[in-house]
Order: structure tokens, then C-alpha cells, then sequence
């Protein structure tokens, strides 16, 4: 375990890559076992959302991205280029990608497309995705480009092993589970693409993580072998455990909250191992809460904000017992996923290591702070506390907004209040038809929508879902907006919609939303795979929201299925962005008169052109001066 870096402590320190202390963030970037995950939409966890619990003195910013490969990863906005933006001289930059670099057989997607295009076979080129990389070439080129660019901003790269599959073989992990496609992967070829071929276990060329570690040679970057780990840690629990503790029950590639903080531990120890993050280690066998603040944010008088925190402790004594959470003040806790609450709570453990996970929540009884704690204790004595908090805030005054999509017989927005609509797209999908999903569909009982009821079903383009998706595709996806009107905030409360798949079980979506226009910062509000064939999924999410003048919330539907499949739809109905339109204090506003202002255009606070103000009230003047620029203002009329 000793030896689980390809390169020694002394032969980093020679080649000049000590990671300097001083550094104010590590930066991580990746794929979805990387990601942060919203514990109340899903199961599954990144390792890197953990990571901050195993170091102290740097804050980590977890940018792991669901589907990204190295390539999309840095040619889609807004991923790579706002790290960057994020990124400060002396700052750390963690680098793990293959999952999705593995889309098209170890060859590259965009010339796999390239080729098909070339050879007229347009249905071909359509459906291939663009990626894939070959460990060989375009792997490696893209790893360089993100050294490289981190270097030239004053920061410093690691590169880390991606994560093993669990693809057991007896008591190893088949060569496919960590990244080597040498028993079977597809090459191009002048003639033609040649698949199922394969090269003997001595041969490393279709390695994708040996390829990363022969970047960290070339580049003189450190190389933490998270493959070599991980493949170590799977096997050290064995296939049952492993498929019950370490992933997340949905399949053998994502982690569970407990898989995910192992692994997060475990590259601390790699990199404490290797001279590397010197300072910054927290390894102690002390109990540690993460997140260390229990800040849960904003919400609305009468609702109930809840968090996931994680509590770890090693070499424990005894061996086996209870530790007990207890909260206080305005605080309760449950250690059962949320089916009872109150002001303690057990988490057993065993092997003297405590890996748990419990939830804390606030009523939100009152404006302003609502506060209390959280301490865990084991039977040694030891303890870990958290204070947390929410803030209550009560929307007050205000047009209400609605923008409601039906969804029955067109993809038209009945909207109320003063808000600008986007209207609905298609990315990579098409819309099929309205019809009913199926003679059986269901529909929750308080609706009182039956089976005869027709909802938007939606299709991939060219009706072929592809084999081996796992996740989101970034560029496939549906999205419905609402933008604030000039000089109008709007504050969005609730977001609400109805889904399902139709055609089989194996429809699987995420659902996310952003309040910017490059998609940055999107929370994800809703992961479901192998959605329940024609039974109708209603989810709510209440965001605390304030869109300045012109910014919009957009919400976005990215679909997948589990197998090769054709004719497979997603269906939805009843989209809703709900919120409040408020505006400045209108008291000081200019007064105009009858004849008002020759040069100047009138809208109305829905942004509707008026060629003059009929009614009294408040409108937007817009003026063009004479160098063409705009001057926009409120006035009263």
C-alpha cells in the first residue's frame, strides 16, 4: 500500500513538484463520481464532496461535473473556463477524468464522427458521442491543456487515478474496471472502424489511467493512483460489501456517502504518503463532522430546511457501540434517511471506524436566524460539534408570477405577472407528440388527472438511445426559463413539474437549475434512473431565488437510458416557475405628463411595447441617444 503512488515522495521532491504550502483552495475537476450531489434528490455521492472532512487550513471547490470527459470538460462552457476564472496563484487543482472519455471504445468521438460523416452514414454520425478520447492521443492531449493552463495562472496540478469501477472477477477488478479497454475496445482505421479487438494484459496502450501516469512523467506532475486504491479497497470488502457499502445501489460505477468519504480519506493518505498537501492533512483518529458549519442557508417562514453531515472517526475504542447524535435549539436530527426526527439519534459502528451519516434540520419558525447545535459523542468520550442555522425570510408585497406549461397539446407558456418567458427547447431531443403515455398511466390520486390525460412525450434525436449511458449527456437536454423584467426583481419560490418514462423502465433523468445563462452554478433538484413506466412523478423544489433585472432561472431535463433501445420517450406535463415581481421604491420617480417624451419608447412591466402610456402607473422609458446607446428608466405615469 506503501508503493500506491507511481511516483515516490523522493522522486517528487527531486523533480521539483512539493505542492507549496499557502495555497488559499484546491480546485478539483472531473466527472460524476467526483461531483457534489443533493443528499434529498439522491443516494449517490462524489468523493470529492467529502474531501474537505480529510484536510484543514484550505477550502476545496468541488467542480467534479456529471458526464464530463476531458475533452467536454474543457470545450463545453461554463466548466473549465470558470475554474479558471476561480483559481488563484498558489492554489492546488486535483485532475481526474476517464469515465466518459470511454464513451466511443477507446477511440476519439470527434473523429468517429468525422468518419461517419465522411461516408455519408448520417444516422451513424448523429448518434456517436463526441467524448470519447483515445487513451493515446486525445486523452493525453487534453490533460496536457489543463497542466499546462493551471501552471500558467500560478497554480499547481495533480493528476489522480480515476476511480475503479466494481467490476468483479473473482478477487480482482477485471482490466474494463480500472480503465484499461485491452480486452476489448474499437479502433479506426482507414478502412473502417474494427471493434471487439484486444491486446495482451502486458500491453497498456488502451489504459486510460496508464496514460495519465505517463502525462505526470512527461509534465513532471505528481500522480496519485486512485485506480490502484480503489481497486484495492473493493476487493478488500469483497463484492457483496463492496456493491452493498461502497456504491450507491444503483450500478458499479457511483459511490455511496460512505464509498465516497473512504475514498476521500484514502487520497489524503496517498498524498500524505507522497509529501504532497504538507500541512494540510487532517488524518487524526479524532471524530470530525463534515460540513464543519452547519449553515443551511435561506428559506421561507414555515418551511423545513434539512442537511447531510458525515461523521468520521478511526481506531475507536471499544471496537464496536453506539456514538449518539444530540441537537438543540431549534434543531432536530434523524439517522434514519428523515422517517423520524428528533433531538438525538444513534449511528453504530464497528472495526473501531465510525463512517456515518445523519441529517439535521430546522423549522424555520420565524424571520431571521433559527439556530441550535449538533454533537456526536462515542463511548471513549470523544466529541464533535456543529452549530447550525437557517434563515427565515417571509415574502412580503409584490405581483405574483406564473409561468405555467401544460404541456397537453402544445409546448405553450400561459404566464401571469410581469416576467419574460424562454421558451421551451430541445438539445439533442426532439418532441414526438401529446398523447397519454399508456392506458394505464398513473397519476398521483390528488390531481384528479386520469389516464386519458396527454402529456409531451420526448424523444432522443434520431430515436436511437445509445448503449452503456450511465449519466446525463451535457449537451442532451429540454429547458424551460423565466427571465425578470427590466428594472423588476423577481423572486422564484417554486419550481414543480410531472414526469415519467414511457416505453419500458429504463428511462433515467436529472434535473437541474441554474440562474445563469451559461448554466454555472446549477443545483440539481431531481436524479431518478429507471423512472416507473407510466406512472406520473410529481417533485416540487421551493429555491430561495432573487433574479436581479434581466437574469433568468432556467430548468433543464437531461435524459438517458439504461440500454440500447429505440422509441423510448420521456413524457412531461404541468412545468411551473412560481415566484414574486417586486420593484424599487416608485416614490421618487419622474412624473410625466400627458404628452410625455417624443423620443423615448414605453414598455409596461411585462416588457410589452406601448405607444404611449394609456393607463396611470409605473412603465420603462427607453431613450436612444444620438451615439445609439439606450437610456432605460423608471417613470410614473
Amino acid at each position: 500500500m506503501k508503493r500506491l503512488l507511481t511516483l515516490a515522495a523522493s522522486a517528487l521532491t527531486a523533480l521539483g513538484m512539493a505542492l507549496p504550502l499557502g495555497a488559499k483552495k484546491i480546485h478539483t475537476i472531473g466527472d460524476s463520481t467526483m461531483a457534489n450531489y443533493n443528499e434529498s434528490s439522491t443516494d449517490t455521492r462524489g468523493w470529492c464532496q467529502y474531501l474537505q472532512q480529510f484536510l484543514t487550513g484550505i477550502d476545496v471547490n468541488n467542480r467534479g461535473k456529471n458526464g464530463a470527459s476531458s475533452k467536454s470538460f474543457y470545450k463545453e462552457a461554463p466548466y473549465w473556463t470558470t475554474v479558471k476564472e476561480q483559481m488563484e496563484p498558489g492554489d492546488i487543482v486535483v485532475i481526474q477524468f476517464a469515465h466518459n472519455d470511454e464513451k466511443t471504445q477507446g477511440m476519439d468521438g470527434d473523429e468517429v464522427k468525422a468518419y461517419y460523416t465522411s461516408t455519408g452514414n448520417t444516422a451513424a454520425a448523429n448518434s456517436t458521442d463526441y467524448r470519447g478520447t483515445d487513451p493515446r492521443t486525445t486523452y493525453k492531449e487534453y490533460l496536457r491543456k489543463y497542466i499546462d493552463e493551471t501552471r500558467a495562472l500560478g497554480c499547481e496540478p495533480i493528476l489522480a487515478g480515476p476511480v475503479c469501477r466494481m467490476y468483479f472477477s473473482g478477487n480482482t477488478i477485471r482490466r474494463s474496471g480500472r480503465h484499461d479497454l485491452g480486452d476489448s475496445f474499437s479502433k479506426l482505421t482507414p478502412e473502417g472502424i474494427l471493434e471487439k479487438q484486444s491486446v495482451p494484459a502486458s500491453d497498456h496502450t488502451m489504459d486510460y489511467a496508464e496514460s495519465m501516469r505517463q502525462v505526470a512523467i512527461e509534465k513532471g506532475v505528481p500522480y496519485v493512483d486512485l485506480t490502484t486504491a480503489t481497486a484495492e479497497l473493493y476487493l478488500g470488502y469483497g463484492q457483496a460489501d463492496c456493491m452493498a457499502i461502497i456504491s450507491d445501489g444503483d450500478g458499479s460505477t457511483h459511490l455511496s456517502a460512505t464509498g465516497a468519504a473512504l475514498i476521500a480519506r484514502r487520497f489524503v493518505e496517498l498524498c500524505r504518503e507522497a509529501g504532497l498537501l504538507e500541512g494540510y492533512h487532517n488524518l487524526s483518529g479524532d471524530l470530525t463532522l463534515s460540513p464543519a458549519g452547519g449553515s443551511l442557508g435561506e428559506g421561507y417562514v414555515g418551511q423545513t430546511i434539512s442537511k447531510e453531515f458525515m461523521v468520521s472517526g478511526f481506531s475507536l475504542t471499544p471496537a464496536a457501540g453506539e456514538a449518539t447524535v444530540s441537537a438543540s435549539g431549534a434543531v432536530e436530527v434523524s439517522a434514519d434517511g428523515g422517517a423520524t426526527w428528533g433531538t438525538s439519534a444513534t449511528l453504530a459502528y464497528t472495526g473501531s471506524t465510525l463512517l456515518g451519516r445523519f441529517l439535521a434540520r430546522v423549522n424555520l419558525a420565524a424571520e431571521g436566524l433559527n439556530s441550535g447545535s449538533v454533537t456526536v459523542s462515542v463511548p471513549s468520550g470523544m466529541t464533535a460539534s456543529a452549530q447550525v442555522s437557517a434563515t427565515g425570510i417571509t415574502l412580503s408585497g409584490g405581483v405574483e408570477v406564473k409561468a405555467y406549461w401544460r404541456l397537453e397539446k402544445n409546448a405553450d407558456c400561459e404566464l401571469t405577472g410581469p416576467a419574460q418567458v424562454i421558451e421551451q427547447s430541445w438539445h439533442g431531443m426532439e418532441l414526438q407528440r401529446y398523447s397519454a403515455p399508456n392506458a394505464n398511466t398513473i397519476w398521483p390520486e390528488w390531481t384528479g388527472y386520469d389516464a386519458s390525460r396527454k402529456t409531451q412525450r420526448n424523444i432522443i434525436t434520431g430515436n436511437e438511445w445509445p448503449a452503456g449511458e450511465i449519466d446525463e449527456v451535457s449537451t442532451r437536454y429540454i429547458e424551460v426559463g423565466l427571465t425578470a423584467m427590466p428594472e423588476t426583481t423577481l423572486a422564484i419560490d417554486a419550481l414543480s413539474f410531472f414526469l415519467c418514462g414511457c416505453g419500458g423502465n429504463g428511462m433515467c433523468v436529472n434535473v437541474w437549475y441554474s440562474p445563469n445563462d451559461d448554466f454555472s452554478d446549477a443545483k440539481l433538484i431531481y436524479k431518478q434512473t429507471n423512472l416507473p413506466a407510466n406512472n406520473m412523478q410529481y417533485v416540487e423544489e421551493k429555491p430561495v431565488l432573487r433574479l436581479q433585472p434581466g437574469q433568468s432561472v432556467r430548468l433543464r431535463f437531461y435524459p438517458w437510458y439504461s440500454s440500447k433501445a429505440t422509441g423510448k420517450t420521456i413524457c412531461l406535463s404541468d412545468i411551473t416557475i412560481h415566484g414574486y415581481a417586486t420593484t424599487d421604491d416608485s416614490s421618487a420617480l419622474p412624473v410625466i405628463g400627458a404628452g410625455g417624451e417624443a423620443s423615448a419608447t414605453y414598455y409596461n412591466l411585462s416588457g410589452y411595447p406601448v405607444a404611449h402610456p394609456a393607463e396611470p402607473g409605473i412603465y420603462v422609458e427607453r431613450t436612444v441617444n444620438a451615439d445609439g446607446s439606450t437610456v432605460s428608466r423608471k417613470v410614473r405615469f
